[in-house]
């Protein structure tokens, strides 16, 4: 987005659009407001965007109100989610959209904030003591943003309930993608072992050693930032009996320069899915990194003063809405620019038929 005044007051509208959407899940006007104006804070071009930073733009004496919304007064985060994630899919909806999940790091100081442990953080490039978050990317042509988030939690907090007691966080419960019946390709590592008709463990690796130089596909996975992704790609069918609509595989990527170098996947989808079309969902995953670049620079996704688990998510859902929200702005600029100059169609420009 441009920084005249136009454009401030664009996003501040579709801003004002989107807390619409979910004002029903505060039960109070106090946090209402104040999730308008932490909102408004996280998109302002604020050096550090903290509670005090925060509250001065908003125009408030200090930061109370906007830790009481984060911290201590009731409202439902998840059903601000939900709101949030049906005005993604509202305004950005496509068949062809890709669903990506994947964790970035968030750095911390100290160990009382929830989740927080010496582990590796993929945002730092190597173990630190931080917190993790879990996200879920939506990814379309026209644009692509998070509509999911969880704080991940490490055995060190899970076997210790005292521990997350103090933090706010409850017993959780999760869900498997296969069993829900969602399709779905997910990187794994080398030494993964799936079940084959040869194996009940079969390791990864070995299903693509040895494997016929004409299995191996030469294809792009898309545009990068130095032209288009090529890599030599193979599939490997596993768990064949499961049944007849459906397919298990495994998916190697190898690199055409350095052919030492393969990646794996495990895909689960419909029968009659193409190698090509598992490449495109593979070749995706770049679209949530730039989502969380785009919102730890923009929207404060990493910018937070809270400890407790509630707290976390209630940052990071506001912080996501506001991402929505630019994503949007952008995706109805581009359709501007495309239909100012794109031509005329035939249909339209073409002379009526003479009735002679």
């Amino acid at each position: 987005m441009g920084g005249d005044l136009s454009d401030v007051r664009l996003w501040a509208r579709e801003l004002d659009a989107v807390h619409e959407r979910f004002v029903h899940r505060f039960s109070r006007s106090e946090p209402r407001e104040s999730a308008l104006a932490y909102m408004r804070g996280l998109i302002a071009p604020l050096q550090r965007k903290n509670g005090w930073t925060v509250a001065e733009q908003a125009g408030h004496d200090g930061p109370d109100r906007i830790q009481r919304m984060l911290n201590r007064i009731e409202w439902d985060a998840d059903g601000v989610l939900d709101d949030v994630r049906a005005y993604v899919v509202e305004k950005l909806g496509d068949p062809e959209a890709v669903l990506i999940v994947d964790d970035t790091g968030f750095l911390k100081k100290g160990t009382r904030s929830a989740g927080v442990q010496r582990q590796y953080s993929g945002t730092a490039g190597r173990t630190e003591n931080c917190q993790v978050g879990v996200f879920l990317g939506y990814a379309t042509e026209r644009g692509r943003t998070l509509i999911d988030r969880r704080l991940y939690l490490p055995t060190s907090w899970t076997d210790d309930r005292e521990r997350c007691r103090r933090a706010g966080i409850s017993d959780q419960t999760g869900s498997e993608l296969e069993r829900a019946d969602v399709f779905h390709v997910m990187a794994t590592t080398r030494h993964d072992t799936v079940v084959t008709r040869w194996a009940m463990d079969h390791p990864v690796h070995d299903l693509f050693t040895g494997l016929a130089r004409q299995k191996w596909k030469r294809r792009s996975c898309g545009a990068g930032a130095h032209g288009q992704r090529v890599y030599d790609w193979a599939r490997v069918e596993v768990r064949p009996w499961h049944r007849e609509d459906r397919r298990h595989w495994v998916i190697a990527r190898r690199s055409v320069s350095r052919p030492d170098e393969i990646c794996y996947y495990i895909a689960y989808c419909p029968a009659e899915t193409t190698l090509d079309q598992l490449i495109r969902v593979a070749g995706s995953r770049w679209a949530i990194e730039e989502c969380f670049q785009s919102a730890k620079q923009e929207c404060g996704l990493d910018d937070y003063q809270v400890r407790r688990y509630p707290g976390w998510h209630r940052h990071v859902t506001l912080a996501m809405a506001a991402h929505a929200c630019l994503t949007i702005l952008r995706a109805r600029e581009l359709d501007t620019d495309k239909a100012e100059t794109d031509p005329p169609s035939s249909s339209t420009s073409a002379s009526p038929k003479s009735d002679a």
